[in-house]
């Protein structure tokens, strides 16, 4: 998976949760049945926005989900997903950007790459998806030549940019690809008056998408002397924050000039999660959990006043000179061999459940916690300055039921 809109699973309504999982799904279902197995391995985040969008702007009708058999990646169970022109648009967009993507780094000699028997098969690869994409979406009514006339161009921009380039003079070949993809959903839900105010935000999108690559990449790419955009335009990060909250603005606004049937997921996606991405490349989320674990001394009550009452010089307190309190002893545990472990290991992995909620140890049988607690699941108004810049921006989605108290 790749892309910078990454929701937390948690931040989402259980019907926000449902249906992303759906877009998510049906994309790379679509991807199976146009283009074979092997071509789900492009599935990503970001281009389920393009089927999402579709979705949005449509009415709706029972054809648009159907139910999909059980699945490792969703704990062996059954889900409706989404299916339809949105979804296989989605997939043939995902195919020539991912193409676009193993060229870039074919180019750049990355890894296993610099073998030139690999960069030749990936070549290939790439060379399959472009052609891939183009069928399918020809029959969409979608020209993926934009698409790869843009990538062909950025390869020139990048060889000619130096010291003073602007840096949105490198990030254009991305925005005009972003922007064809997102204008077409309008064409394919029947609201052509869309089709502007989707291509500015689908302009905006792909801005940020290549921003925020270069922040998060920056340290990597002068390490291995890789080219990158900020690095080569000698842009700084404060310039880069600046650019990618003008285009947040922007996203916005553009989505407030369309017409929509339900944006509700849209809405969450591309401006909650958005600017959410944003903060994460700029290292500047933190996660509420451990914000509120931190006012709270861990207990629950506030701590920022003292050690919690009680009388301190009580044993086994933790103000009493006799120390804190040992903690209990651990119940004995039979623990599993190598090879049961690993087994064990193989099974949980296949099923997800070392990703969400609760699992028990391979090894060790000690209950864990899941990767996707450690993700910031604060709630979703955390992500946007409501009385700031953003306005009424909780009033279109229904993952939370804060009130901004502001008519900006």
């Amino acid at each position: 998976m790749f892309g910078i809109v990454r929701p937390c699973a948690h931040r989402l309504s259980e019907g926000l949760r449902t249906a992303w999982m759906a877009h998510l799904c049906g994309l790379c279902l679509a991807l199976r049945s146009d283009h074979g197995q092997f071509a789900r391995v492009v599935t990503n985040y970001d281009g389920l926005i393009v089927s999402v969008l579709t979705e949005a702007q449509a009415e709706p009708t029972a054809a648009r989900r159907r139910t999909a058999g059980p699945c490792p990646l969703r704990a062996m169970r059954t889900a409706p997903v989404a299916r339809g022109e949105g979804a296989r648009l989605a997939a043939a967009v995902s195919l020539v950007l991912a193409s676009a993507k193993v060229r870039d780094h074919v180019a750049d000699r990355d890894g296993l790459l610099k073998r030139r028997p690999v960069a030749a098969a990936a070549r290939r690869v790439a060379a399959g998806w472009d052609r891939a994409g183009a069928r399918t979406g020809a029959q969409l009514g979608f020209d993926t030549a934009v698409l790869v006339d843009a990538v062909d161009r950025q390869t020139g921009i990048e060889r000619l940019a130096g010291l003073g380039t602007p840096l949105l003079t490198v990030t254009e070949p991305t925005e005009t690809a972003t922007a064809a993809a997102f204008a077409h959903t309008a064409v394919l839900a029947g609201k052509p008056q869309n089709a502007e105010p989707l291509a500015e935000a689908g302009r905006l999108f792909g801005r940020l998408a290549h921003l925020l690559d270069a922040v998060e990449d920056q340290e990597a790419d002068v390490a291995s002397d890789a080219w990158n955009p900020l690095t080569a335009t000698g842009t700084t990060r404060a310039e880069a924050r600046r650019l990618c909250d003008d285009a947040l603005r922007g996203v916005r606004l553009a989505l407030r000039d369309a017409e929509f049937t339900d944006d509700k997921l849209a809405h969450v996606l591309l401006v909650h999660e958005l600017r959410r991405s944003v903060d994460r490349a700029f290292a500047t989320e933190t996660c509420s959990h451990q914000a509120d674990a931190h006012r709270t001394g861990g207990h629950g009550v506030t701590g920022s006043f003292g050690a919690p009452p009680g009388n301190p010089y009580a044993p086994n307190t933790p103000g009493s000179p006799f120390g804190p309190p040992s903690p209990p002893p651990e119940p004995p545990r039979d623990r599993r061999g190598l090879i049961m472990g690993c087994l064990v290991w193989a099974g949980l992995a296949c099923t997800c459940q070392m990703c969400c909620g609760t699992f028990e140890d391979p090894w060790t049988r000690q209950r864990r916690e899941g990767l996707c607690s450690q993700c910031d699941c604060g709630d979703c108004c955390d992500a946007c300055d409501c009385c700031s810049n953003c306005g009424d921006c909780c009033s279109n989605c229904d993952c939370c039921d804060c009130d901004c108290g502001c008519d900006c």
